[in-house]
Order: structure tokens, then sequence, then C-alpha cells
């Protein structure tokens, strides 16, 4: 079974799973099951699909919904129907009400026409491809949650700004993804409290954070490339010194942390440093 490969936490280990991260995909990708699967993915879309025998096929279903980063939802039949339902229906406004990129993009590429599915073979390699990327996403977090919280937040963050949404839409697509919202709580030390608060509170302590730790005055801005490795550096120094906070006391953490770092161990002050905070 593979296994990535990741030797540190913290910054450390994310520079470092970023310099191998290619090598390691394809070694994932090079495996016996993974080719298995996206032969399968490809013989049963060879040809035109009808949507019932999409949906009762569970191996095609896990395969096609993880590649969309919805691996585990496969027991949604009926709610996947009702998306692959409304995607077909020019007026439905089903999706845009969801706001949710990753059933859309899925919707999209398996939309059914007359009731069967049609993808193209442009279409399926890109869909094996991101299974691949999916997949690896998968195998990372059984070694370093962490990491593959990362990797997820690189890979949604540009997804979730939308051509023309507004700023409150983005806001709330920012804190209806779990790994997006959970990297971004760390990195802007927000209580997790707010999530008790009514959605429209949420959305304004998140803008607040943005604006009072990255300087981020246009939620857009969290797209480029800067702003996501910001982002991530933060993340992981933060998440390095609240791992170490169980075994010293507010005073000797902030005693740590005046002394750059000193009694948080190598790795946590490689972190702290490598930050940038």
């Amino acid at each position: 079974m593979f296994q990535p490969v990741i030797p540190f936490s913290g910054n450390t280990g994310w520079k470092f799973l970023q310099s191998t991260y290619d090598r390691q995909l394809q070694t994932l990708s090079d495996t016996a099951q993974m080719k298995a699967d996206r032969k399968y993915l490809a013989d049963k879309l060879e040809e035109p699909i009808t949507t019932e025998a999409f949906l009762g096929d569970k191996r095609l279903m896990r395969v096609a919904l993880t590649a969309f980063d919805l691996g585990g939802e496969e027991w949604k039949r009926g709610f996947i129907g009702k998306v692959l339902k409304e995607v077909a229906d020019p007026e439905s406004t089903f999706l845009a009400r969801l706001n949710n990129p990753k059933y859309t993009a899925f919707a999209e590429a398996f939309k059914p026409v007359n009731g069967k599915i049609t993808v193209t073979p442009a279409a399926l390699a890109k869909i094996s491809k991101a299974f691949d990327a999916a997949s690896f996403e998968e195998a990372v977090g059984e070694v370093d949650d962490t990491m593959r919280l990362a990797l997820n937040y690189k890979d949604e963050i540009k997804g979730l700004m939308g051509n023309g949404s507004s700023e409150t839409t983005i806001l709330y697509r920012l804190l209806g993804s779990v790994p997006v919202r959970t990297v971004l709580e760390t990195a802007l030390n927000l209580p997790t409290d707010i999530r008790k608060l009514p959605i429209e509170k949420q959305a304004e302590f998140l803008k607040a954070g943005l604006q009072k730790q990255l300087g981020v005055t246009d939620v857009k801005q969290l797209a480029t490339s800067e702003k996501v490795e910001q982002v991530i550096k933060r993340f992981h120094a933060l998440e390095s010194v609240k791992s170490s906070a169980s075994t010293y006391s507010s005073a000797s953490n902030a005693l740590t942390l005046l002394n750059g770092g000193a009694g948080l161990g190598g790795q946590g002050g490689i972190n702290l440093l490598l930050s940038g905070l």
C-alpha cells in the first residue's frame, strides 16, 4: 500500500512535500489499484451511460466523486441524483443556491442529456488526473492531516472565488468548505466558537480577521500565490504552537515565543522562523 513520505511536521514538512509532490504523486499513480480504478472509470464511460446506471455503480461513483474531492459521499445517491437532474434543467437555480463549487463542477462534468451521461476523451483524461491528485491528498491525510488540509486549501481557494461572485457569496463559500475554513480559522487565530453564531456574523468575523492578520481588503486577494503561501505558512506555524501548548502553561508559551521559539523543540522553532510571522 502506498504511503507518502513526510519526514517532518509543520512548515519544514510542507516544504519537503512541495518539493517531492510530483514524484510522490507519480508513485501513487503507478500503483496497481490506481491503474485499475482509472481503467474501470474509462471502460464504464467509454460509451454513454444512463444516469441510473451511473448512480447504481458504487465503484464508478467512488472514483468519479473522488476526482472532485467528494470522496466518501457515494452514499448520498438521492442527493447526487437530484444534483444531476437539476443541472440538466436550464431553469433550475438549485446549484446556485447550493453554492458548492465541488458539486457544481461534478454536475457539469456528468451532466445528463436525455437521461444519458456522455464524457469526452479529453474530459475523461482530466477527471482521471484529478482522481490521482485527490487520492494522493487522501493518502497524505493518513500520514499528517495538517498537510492534507494545506493541500486542500491550495487546491480549492481559487475555485471558491468564482467569476462575478459577490464578497458575501465568497465568504459563505469559504465558511462552507471544511478544509478551507479550518486552515483560515487557525491561520487567523479565530475562535472556533464563532461557528455557533449566525452565518452572517461568522462572515463578519472572517472578513475582519482577513484584514487584520493578512491585510486583505478584497477577499479575492486570497487567491493570489503570495496570499496562499502566507496563509499556509501561518497555518502550520500556529498549528505547531497549538500542538506544543498542551505541555506548556500560558506564561511559559509567552516566554517561549519571546525567546524566539526556544523550548518548542527544534521543529517548533523552525516552523516559527519559516512562518514569517
